[in-house]
């Protein structure tokens, strides 16, 4: 009984050893060949621009805070807030009569002082006549031309007096020493303006021309500088919610790296005849550098990164692909500069990159840059 049992269980294991091999056998004769689908792109050759990227803050190019340059009441006030006004144009009228006055007096002085020193010099005239006549001692003559050279001294002052009772009149209109836009008027008429007072009548900021100040990365201080030896740099600048560049050219590169942050300042001067940039406002700075005439150019897309670094899926003539390690310089836009890896012309997965192994078949769904 025991041994008919031991022979129905290793005939049962060797029907079951048949079959599995059988299925075997026959799921390895039968396995499908299938293709993945992807998306595929051509590697490109073309000029492309050396371009560094940063945020930057437009900045008036030049920024004038208007003061009272005497003391007097303002009387009127010619322009409003937020205007744009033009180099000389009348911004405030101060009371002008006490100057006027003090310049009335410092005339009348004058007068009286050329009068008497027109005396003093026909005296000093006619007793240098009596000396050589032997008539007046010299001590006498000597008196009277001192006199009338101190009274050709007190006609001097008082020309001195008078022009700058004259300039303090001045004062009492001001104008706009440059052309640019106003803020907030801080001072209404009737209140009293005193010299150089704190708070300033008004501010102007001209914005045409304007600056953008931005920062990059001290590493590109030498490239930057040889660049702008070599001619004049353009910058762009795009304005937040804006699609639209500003065209511009860097005009200034700070002498010292900031230590803390490790950047160096750089300065863009824009003519902003529309006025699309604003002190103060924030911008996307695009500086050019160069142009890379011959350059590899991919998707980024078709980049990924392994464990050894980037990669790309390169499909072959027969529909098989390879796993290829490149080197990406830089990215521009949504391309990446290819410097070794791939070569122009040759066919780059896009998507689907993570169901491919090395020599897989692969299908390519977007026919027109397939073909």
């Amino acid at each position: 009984m025991r041994k008919s049992n031991r022979t129905h269980s290793a005939l049962l294991l060797l029907g079951l050893a048949a079959i599995l091999a059988a299925g075997c056998t026959k799921t390895a004769q039968t396995a499908p060949s299938f293709a993945v689908p992807v998306t595929v792109a051509k590697a490109d050759k073309r000029s492309v621009p050396i371009e560094l990227t940063a945020i930057g803050s437009a900045d008036a190019y030049s920024n004038v805070s208007i003061k009272a340059q005497v003391n007097a009441v303002l009387e009127q006030v010619h322009i409003k807030e937020g205007q744009f006004v033009e180099k000389d144009d009348l911004l405030f009228t101060l009371d002008a009569r006490p100057f006027e006055a003090a310049l009335e007096q410092a005339q009348a002085n004058q007068a009286r002082d050329q009068a008497q020193a027109e005396l003093d010099d026909v005296q000093a005239k006619r007793y240098r006549e009596l000396y050589k006549a032997g008539v007046t001692p010299r001590e006498q003559l000597d008196q009277m031309q001192a006199n009338a050279d101190a009274q050709q001294a007190a006609v001097r002052a008082d020309q001195a007096a008078v022009e700058s009772a004259r300039l303090q009149l001045s004062y009492c209109k001001i104008y706009a020493p440059i052309s640019g836009r106003t803020g907030a008027l801080q001072v209404y008429p009737g209140n009293i303006v005193k010299q150089n007072d704190v708070p300033v009548l008004i501010v102007i900021n001209q914005v045409t021309p304007i600056y953008i100040d931005f920062s990059v990365p001290e590493q590109y201080f030498v490239s930057i500088d040889k660049f702008m030896k070599q001619g004049r740099l353009r910058v762009e600048a795009t304005p937040y919610g804006d699609t639209k560049p500003e065209i511009g050219y860097l005009s200034f590169i700070d002498n010292t790296v900031d230590n803390t942050t490790g950047t160096i300042k750089l300065k863009a001067t824009f003519e902003n005849t529309d006025r699309r940039l604003w002190p103060g406002q924030f911008s996307t700075v695009l500086l050019r550098l160069a142009e890379d005439e011959n350059a590899t150019v991919v998707p980024s897309q078709a980049v990924q990164t392994g464990q050894s670094g980037d990669i790309i899926w390169v499909v072959r003539a027969d529909k098989t692909v390879e796993q290829r390690k490149v080197k990406v310089s830089r990215t521009v836009g949504s391309e990446s500069v290819i410097s070794s890896g791939v070569e122009p012309g040759e066919t780059v997965v896009t998507d689907g990159q993570l169901r491919l192994i090395p020599d897989m078949k692969v299908q390519v769904t977007n026919p027109l840059a397939g073909s």
